[in-house]
């Protein structure tokens, strides 16, 4: 990718409007346009760090056996009527609105209704079951305030999945099954040290459901961590007797802000009971289905990035969701730098080569701004060196090496 071609633009300054750091270094990177509060456009570098938040997740996903789908965003009136969520009442955050015959739909906020209602068609014996399905799909909510950046939208993806069980046994093995997955998704992301396994409310189904919560001082959230034991616990269950159930001390635990990246929840039988979701059991009897529920958010993820790893510099992006590996510089030598990024994409490294005729010190601006891990510079030094240079985003020092040292050092990670 040539970024004289590149559809995106640095800024010097972020919108006045906008608040939140992560937005702020986002927007002057080029990687997002915010529309309006709570909605953003994720331009092609944004998009790119996207998809590949989405396929870490995709492939752990995948790996405990969970099948990918899509559903749709316009929901229908009566399925979410049947567990009474339709009420505004019940749930706060609806958009709705009316198709032209004067029919009543909303725009989903979830998708527990819906996919269970789908499931009729599909589970019908114990054979069918236990069974799991994610998506990655746009969600709408009417938030009150959304003044978080991407880490809090009116319009966002989530990555939702839905597990469907014939006994209490079987979805709590599922349920481990995802909890591991969601701690391998947040280690993979780079945020695995600074993320905790939290205790929450289970509500009327379990004991506890589990957030997975990020240190992060733009966080919404209060949670008490145990480093001993590598969890938290949320405020709203910061009680003695969770204390004592989980083994910990109020001495222990260190309050922190955090923001959640993941949920897990036990869904018990109720929306197989609102929606009449049975299978035939082994012994010849109808029961309902047991299910659970696992949320992720790819943009509040991106968000917490952005928020945890980012200097004064600008972004600082992990190298597996980094938008290219290279941002290559040529200062005044593109002919040769073209031969080199043709090695470097030969090779199988993703490379944004920064070919435009601007001021050496605008190239280095920007591309501490974007945040790619290494970046490399190609100059008439360098070149009568027999080299480039290279440099880690992280990193102070650089030095000048041959073009085969920097693909083998590339490759290797």
């Amino acid at each position: 990718m040539k970024q004289s071609q590149l559809f995106t633009k640095t800024q010097k300054f972020a919108p006045q409007d906008e608040v939140s750091k992560n937005a702020q270094l986002l927007i002057r990177a080029g990687f997002v346009h915010k529309e309006m509060a709570g909605a953003y456009e994720f331009l092609p570098l944004g998009w790119r760090v996207m998809n590949k938040i989405m396929n870490v997740i995709r492939e752990e996903m995948n790996a405990i056996g969970s099948q990918e789908l899509f559903m749709t965003s316009l929901q229908r009136k009566e399925v979410w009527e049947a567990s009474g969520r339709w009420d505004d009442e019940v749930l706060d955050v609806w958009f709705k609105t009316c198709l032209k015959n004067g029919a009543e739909i909303g725009l989903a906020t979830t998708h527990e209704e819906p996919l269970t209602a789908l499931m009729k068609d599909y589970i019908s014996s114990y054979k069918d079951l236990p069974f799991s399905a994610y998506q990655f799909q746009t969600k709408f909510r009417n938030e009150v305030r959304a003044k978080s950046g991407i880490m809090r939208g009116r319009e966002f993806i989530m990555k939702d999945a839905y597990s469907f069980c014939a006994s209490q046994e079987e979805h709590d093995v599922f349920y481990e099954k995802a909890k591991q997955a969601y701690i391998n998704i947040f280690r993979r992301l780079g945020i695995g040290d600074q993320t905790f396994m939290t205790f929450a409310s289970g509500g009327s189904f379990s004991k506890y459901s589990h957030e997975f919560q990020t240190i992060c001082d733009a966080g919404e959230d209060i949670i008490y961590v145990s480093e001993e034991k590598n969890i938290a616990i949320n405020k709203e269950v910061y009680t003695d007797e969770v204390l004592a159930d989980l083994g910990v001390t109020k001495e222990s635990l260190m309050e922190k802000k955090a923001a959640e990246v993941g949920n897990i929840f036990s869904l018990g039988t109720k929306f197989s009971d609102a929606l009449d979701l049975t299978y035939d059991a082994n012994d010849g009897t109808k029961q309902k289905v047991i299910m659970g529920s696992y949320g992720i958010g790819p943009a509040r993820v991106m968000g917490v990035v952005t928020e945890l790893l980012s200097d004064d510099k600008g972004l600082v992006w992990p190298d597996v969701i980094a938008p290219f590996t290279v941002h290559l510089l040529s200062l005044e030598q593109n002919e040769a730098t073209q031969k080199i990024h043709d090695q470097l994409t030969d090779s199988g490294i993703d490379v944004l080569f920064d070919d435009r005729e601007v001021r050496a010190g605008e190239k280095f601006a920007d591309a501490e701004l974007i945040g790619c891990p290494y970046r490399v510079v190609v100059s008439k030094k360098s070149l009568e060196k027999g080299g480039v240079e290279m440099q880690r985003r992280t990193e102070v020092q650089n030095e000048i090496i041959s073009v085969e040292t920097l693909i083998d050092t590339l490759l290797k990670g």
